[in-house]
């Protein structure tokens, strides 16, 4: 049963370190913190995917049915290698205190977490790192591809309170929207124009944040990676080509839809000092990957030009 970074900090208890970085994993990301983790034997992971159902028909007396099977597709996740070093020279711990080595370890599991929470959504095996694994951005196709703007589906246009409405229907036990800080504001802004209007309402996460929901399904920022180039940025390629645009997603996350995949939680490894040079090094590693094993698990809407949201 996949489980969430909190609920695996919990099972955890007994390891002080590695709870305490699981913990602050899920704090650096609103991504990290809801996504389900299932635990994986080996490197990789192959399931089959519903594509079709077989046919079903009505029959008269004396006539027999047309014989038909379901599709289903066979796909394999394989893991992969994330992780980092941090190392403190043991004249800053002599000077500093231990503390300097927590703060170095706090900032490299919030790199982490950030750049984990970009390949979720643009992670590339193919043109951009084959070490990483793919993000919704490259995985969502077909049918699962809404426009802005429904009454416009091969051109860009501001998002459509529509076309947010048919990409939750277009998933299977929606749980959450996925969005840029951008794309909230415009999206409450939306809710106070009498004209336009959309159903927001408040509640607070686990840490005490407070988020906002849209028709009651959380909504999740994905904000900047380690990097600090935004996740979802007006920069995407929209149904007519145009470079100014972005996108939103609607995903389930639970067993059978969404979820990450790992053989089993991180490791943090305190290395002590190295031979090669005065310093104390820690090694947090892990080993991770996603999938989506429900044809309608996620949805993306595209081609959102950079406007007010409509009707």
């Amino acid at each position: 049963m996949a489980v969430t970074l909190l609920e695996a900090a919990k099972l955890n208890s007994g390891d002080i370190k590695r709870s305490a970085v699981i913990e602050m994993f899920a704090a650096n990301s609103d991504l990290l913190r809801v996504l389900p983790w299932e635990d994986i034997p080996g490197g990789s992971l192959s399931y089959n995917q519903e594509g079709a159902l077989p046919g079903v028909a009505f029959r008269g007396f004396n006539e027999g049915y047309s014989e038909s099977t379901g599709v289903i597709n066979p796909a394999t996740e394989v893991l992969r290698i994330a992780g980092g070093d941090v190392d403190v020279d043991k004249a800053l711990i002599k000077t500093r205190g231990e503390g300097i080595r927590a703060s170095q370890e706090n900032m490299k599991i919030k790199a982490l977490s950030l750049h984990l929470a970009g390949k979720i959504i643009n992670g590339d095996s193919e043109t951009s790192n084959g070490r990483e694994f793919d993000g919704l951005r490259k995985r969502v196709t077909g049918g699962q591809l809404i426009p802005a703007n429904l009454s416009t589906p091969n051109a860009s246009a501001p998002l459509s309170l529509e076309a947010l409405d048919a990409a939750i229907d277009a998933v299977d036990g929606a749980t959450h929207i996925i969005m840029s800080k951008d794309m909230r504001r415009k999206l409450t802004s939306a809710e106070r124009n009498i004209n336009v209007a959309g159903y927001i309402t408040y509640s607070q996460d686990e840490f005490g944040q407070r988020f906002a929901r849209y028709n009651d399904l959380p909504i999740l920022i994905a904000d900047y990676d380690d990097l600090g180039n935004q996740i979802i940025p007006f920069t995407e390629a929209g149904p007519d080509g145009v470079l100014t645009n972005a996108s939103l997603y609607v995903a389930s996350f639970g067993d059978g839809k969404l979820t990450g995949l790992q053989n089993e939680t991180m490791e943090v490894s305190d290395l002590g000092e190295l031979q090669a040079k005065p310093v104390f090094r820690t090694r947090i590693e892990w080993l991770v990957g996603m999938a989506v094993m429900h044809g309608r698990a996620v949805s993306r809407v595209w081609g959102i030009s950079n406007g007010a949201v409509t009707k």
